[in-house]
């Protein structure tokens, strides 16, 4: 029987990175980038991304300042 790792749902992620922003390290404030899924596009604010759909990619939406403020997956 294969071995089955359940998938992080967007609520996880958003819970995780809500608030934070992506860096080297992890700290109270930051998310460390390699910890972050294959599949991920930071998005920055006023960025304009292809509209390609991809269920298992994680779009991390940051403001001006670099903060994460949504995470939706696709």
């Amino acid at each position: 029987m294969p071995l089955v790792v359940p998938q992080a749902t967007t609520n996880d992620w958003e819970e995780k990175l809500l608030g934070k922003k992506i860096g080297d390290s992890h700290d109270n404030v930051t998310f460390a980038k390699q910890d972050l899924p294959e599949e991920h596009r930071i998005v920055k604010a006023g960025e304009m991304v292809t509209q390609d759909h991809k269920p298992e990619r994680l779009n991390i939406h940051v403001d001006d300042n670099g903060t994460v403020h949504k995470v939706v997956h696709g």
